[in-house]
């Protein structure tokens, strides 16, 4: 099978982002919804570029990787309508469950926590991005390959993915309508992503649909007003440091901790805020202390 070329979208994607950014500080600002953060959405706009940039790597490499790996393909899916349709539900599935285990598993959080990181909430946010993830995240999506999904068609996918996912980073949308917000990822079931409200932490891991948010127990609706940023945030405006401190961090724990082998691994593995000595802080155990403070309360 001849190899189509593949669309740049995100590149060409790029123009649009920078007006609705700056359309949209305007608007906030115009408004008085909050103090828009320009250093906040440099950062954001900083590690946006440096994805960009590094993506032109790690798209080859990963691209070459999927073209061999396709060669041992179950079956062999053409290029037709139905077969789009079909990849459009079986990628934002693996989306799902890439963005979930990004916050069960400190290996994949390290890159995650970026787009994190901002106790903000705007279009800029969507912007900020790793630098990291892109060398190992797509893993995740080898399984569409082996099923008989072509390459180039699982790439475009991916990018559709994140072209959708841009415009749901804002505050300025409150509700859609009753049936869209019950089937589609919109702006106020990712504030809920993006928020550190016990009740709002590791939920509403969708990509395009929010179903699969229902079906496996993690939607929660926007009920009180969204807190963003981390637990714990990190405080600073330094694009490396934002790319790289929980790196450090985690690798710090591994090689620094008192411990086994076998536990020191579990750094890795186990979600962020996990310690040997029981002494973390999970984000789990922050959603139950709420849920029993809320069964007090009724």
């Amino acid at each position: 099978m001849e190899i189509p070329e593949i669309p740049n979208l995100i590149h060409y994607a790029i123009p649009v982002f920078v007006i609705t950014v700056i359309i949209e500080a305007i608007l906030t600002v115009k408004i008085k919804l909050d103090e828009y953060e320009f250093k906040d959405a440099f950062t954001s706009i900083s590690m946006g570029l440096g994805n960009v940039a590094i993506g032109l790597l790690t798209k080859g490499v990963t691209l070459a990787l999927f073209i061999w790996l396709y060669q041992f393909r179950l079956i062999t899916i053409p290029f037709t309508w139905w077969a789009w349709f079909i990849l459009l539900f079986a990628e934002d599935f693996v989306y799902y469950w890439n963005h979930r285990i990004a916050h069960e598993s400190r290996l994949f959080w390290a890159s995650h926590i970026v787009h994190h990181s901002s106790q903000k909430y705007n279009l800029s946010t969507a912007l900020r991005q790793t630098w990291t993830g892109s060398f190992y995240t797509f893993i995740f999506w080898l399984p569409l390959i082996i099923i008989g999904f072509h390459p180039v068609m699982v790439l475009v996918q991916m990018s559709i993915s994140l072209l959708y996912q841009y415009w749901i980073h804002t505050e300025l949308i409150t509700k859609l309508p009753n049936w869209f917000e019950a089937i589609f990822n919109t702006p106020s079931h990712h504030r809920v992503h993006h928020a550190t409200n016990p009740q709002y932490l590791d939920r509403n891991h969708a990509g395009i649909f929010i179903i699969w948010d229902k079906l496996f127990g993690t939607f929660e609706p926007e009920v009180e007003k969204p807190i963003y940023g981390l637990v714990k945030n990190i405080e600073t405006y330094n694009p490396v440091k934002v790319a790289f401190m929980e790196w450090y961090h985690m690798l710090k724990d591994v090689f620094s901790s008192k411990t086994s082998v076998a536990k020191k691994i579990l750094y890795l593995l186990k979600p962020p805020g996990w310690r040997h000595d029981g002494t973390g802080i999970l984000s789990t155990d922050l959603r139950k202390k709420w849920e029993q403070k809320q069964k007090r309360e009724q």
